[in-house]
């Protein structure tokens, strides 16, 4: 006699899906061996369904970020990492699967996740460093992260689950979402994106002379809702004060964050906002002072910068390699460095700087 395996979770998203799309059968993606068994797939499945409105698309959904079966995590709160993701993937007429790569992209979220333990939030957002779409010529490459509009959070045995949306981005975009904010961009820009359906032959929306406008009004009014920036090339050495041999300190940034950083430190510093730059092995907290300097207290400098540095800054740190060297605070130089994109094998792909 076999025991009966608890679906709970499994059966709470499941439901969801039928209140949305009733007796319609989706196209379901199972993992024949299990991730714990040394399977290749994270998530357990994919359903996909077959969506009219407002275009026709796949609305795509994973099973296995929550938990599906008993309770198994202390934190009775969320199941499991308290989400799952959707994706919503253009559907031409005659398509009777989704796209593969769309399903590849999901289960990749899933090693993400499984393997960082990072998760996703809604507002959140992910460059790919390429195309989402592995050798396509799309102009997307970024991912962006917010609640599915049809599918409400549910409150299951296992803990809450909300559902996140997963929506494929331009380069310029994800920029626009770092200098101001996920949710205001792809609102200034629903017009062009309906739905916020995936399509990987589209143009940025900043195309649109009324998305820019509206999305460089709202920089200018909010600042930026990005107070922490990941960068892998970060690096900070303190300067000397000898009696002969005064040396500068000296931040060291890849050139790919640089051009960012620069941008940022309008809507964060001079919004009266700090920004913290971290990498692996140190952290610098960037704040609006009435005198520049800096203090460091184990792995993390408080760098103070006064606003005349921050607007030389401002002008200066470009995705560029060289030395900047500051009129307005002569104790610090920045050394940005050439920044090596690589794809998933590790080969180098592009060069900034």
């Amino acid at each position: 006699m076999t025991e009966e395996v608890n679906t709970t979770g499994w059966d709470a998203i499941e439901e969801a899906l039928t209140k949305l799309y009733g007796e319609q059968e989706p196209k379901h993606y199972g993992t024949a061996i299990s991730y714990m068994l040394g399977g290749p797939d994270p998530l357990d499945g994919l359903s996909a369904y077959q969506a009219e409105t407002p275009s026709p698309h796949w609305h795509i959904v994973t099973f296995g970020f929550s938990e599906l079966y008993e309770k198994e995590l202390k934190n009775t709160e969320y199941s499991g990492y308290g989400f799952e993701l959707s994706f919503r993937v253009a559907r031409s007429k005659d398509e009777e699967e989704p796209p593969a790569w769309a399903l590849n992209l999901l289960q990749n979220m899933g090693r993400y996740v499984f393997n960082s333990n990072n998760i996703f939030a809604s507002g959140d957002y992910l460059d790919a460093n390429g195309p989402i779409c592995l050798g396509a010529d799309t102009q997307l490459t970024a991912l962006a992260f917010i609640p599915d509009p049809e599918l409400d959070t549910l409150h299951t045995p296992n803990g809450r689950v909300e559902f996140l949306q997963m929506v494929g981005i331009t380069e310029d975009e994800l920029e626009a979402m770092k200098i101001w904010n996920t949710r205001g961009l792809l609102e200034a820009g629903k017009a062009e994106m309906p739905g916020y359906i995936t399509d990987l032959s589209r143009n940025s929306m900043l195309r649109v002379p009324a998305v820019q406008e509206s999305v460089q009004i709202g920089i200018d009014r909010d600042g930026s809702n990005t107070g922490f920036l990941f960068v892998d090339q970060l690096a900070w050495e303190p300067g000397k004060k000898g009696l002969f041999n005064k040396k500068p300190s000296v931040l060291t940034l890849g050139a790919k964050q640089a051009g960012t950083v620069g941008k940022l430190l309008r809507g964060r510093l001079l919004k009266g906002k700090d920004l913290m730059l971290v990498s692996k092995e140190i952290s610098i907290a960037l704040e609006h002072a009435s005198t520049s300097g800096f203090e460091i207290g184990g792995s993390t400098v408080q760098l103070k910068l006064e606003e005349a540095v921050v607007n030389e800054l401002m002008h200066k740190l470009l995705p560029k390699e060289g030395e900047i060297r500051l009129s307005s605070y002569k104790d610090l130089v920045i050394q940005v460095v050439k920044t090596f994109i690589k794809d998933q094998d590790g080969n180098v792909t592009s060069t900034i700087g």
